[in-house]
């Protein structure tokens, strides 16, 4: 994969049109802040990406992981950067569609304090049941229990408010079940709580999952995606099993406000190019991740779209953190 004359130039014309020159701007790598732990999907797919463009170029991307209060760190500290295209965030389903309506007192305001660049990945979930439930070998049968024993069920999930906690609430009530939610430090805990049959299920993602199911720990009871994924071929969908639900995360890029447009959509592009780039494609598999390269307008579009379907149950189900 080569990044053509044309858009090299672009990128350096839109750099050289923001607030800091040309020369000046050549000089300085770009930070992606990545406001979760290094490891993650979150992480592994954006330094897949900047190593790929940082190659093709000739422009340093670097990223720089701020973790902490359930991404609020690096999604702040991003808000209140230049806006010079020098500093990015790795934006989510987390940052941008579930924490307006979670958090009352939020630092920032995600539909004014940055400009959107490019949605690049979907991550889809996939529902595992551990050891303590030994009768839980489908979603019939997790559906079964359920209803038995209302709330007796319970969830893993890796934080209040989380992804992984608003999904379960999604997916419990379009079954018309009741779980019991216990709130875990990251996935890597909450997963080995299901592990250790201290919690019966978990919603997780489709990597984590079917590297734990590979390793005997869990049962796979299906993947809330819209087609099978190439990394688990004979795992079904939720949908073929009847649940009509696409439950996942995404990835996102978005930059300070008031970074010039044109310097968003040529980001946006060297994120599109990257996508042909063999390296990042395989890690993409092995991530369980489905690209997804949408720019600015479609993005701003999407998030508007994925407030609405969260907000809902979010303010449904009652979930709020001071």
């Amino acid at each position: 994969m080569h990044l053509t004359r044309r858009n090299a130039l672009g990128i350096m014309a839109a750099w050289a049109a923001s607030s800091t020159s040309l020369s000046h701007a050549q000089g300085k790598p770009v930070r992606v802040i990545v406001p979760w732990n290094a490891g993650a999907a979150a992480d592994v797919l954006t330094r897949s990406i900047c190593h790929s463009i940082s190659r093709t170029s000739g422009r340093a991307f670097i990223v720089e992981n701020r973790p902490g209060a359930a991404g609020r760190i690096g999604t702040q500290a991003v808000a209140n950067a230049a806006p010079d295209g020098q500093t990015l965030l790795m934006s989510n389903a987390d940052t941008h569609a579930l924490a307006p309506f979670i958090y009352k007192n939020l630092p920032y305001d995600v539909s004014k304090s940055f400009v959107p660049v490019t949605l690049f990945a979907r991550v889809p979930f996939a529902l595992v049941a551990g050891p303590s439930r030994p009768g839980i070998v489908s979603t019939d049968t997790f559906v079964s229990a359920a209803k038995a024993a209302p709330r007796s069920l319970t969830y893993a999930s890796w934080g209040q408010g989380s992804t992984s906690h608003v999904g379960m609430e999604l997916l419990a009530r379009s079954l018309g079940i009741e779980l019991n939610h216990i709130a875990f430090q990251g996935q890597s805990p909450g997963l080995l709580a299901v592990e250790g049959g201290h919690v019966d299920t978990m919603l997780l993602t489709a990597g984590g999952a079917d590297a734990a199911a590979k390793g005997g720990r869990v049962k796979l009871l299906g993947v809330a995606a819209d087609n099978r994924l190439e990394l688990m071929p004979g795992t079904p969908t939720l949908r073929e099993l009847g649940i009509n639900q696409s439950i996942g995360n995404w990835f996102a890029l978005h930059a300070p406000a008031g970074t010039p447009a044109d310097l968003a959509k040529e980001l946006s592009r060297l994120v599109a190019d990257s996508m042909r780039d063999p390296t990042v494609k395989d890690t993409f598999r092995l991530q369980a991740a489905v690209q997804d390269v949408q720019g600015p307008e479609s993005l701003s579009k999407f998030i508007l779209a994925e407030q609405d379907r969260w907000g809902g149950v979010i303010k449904a189900a009652n979930i709020s953190i001071e």
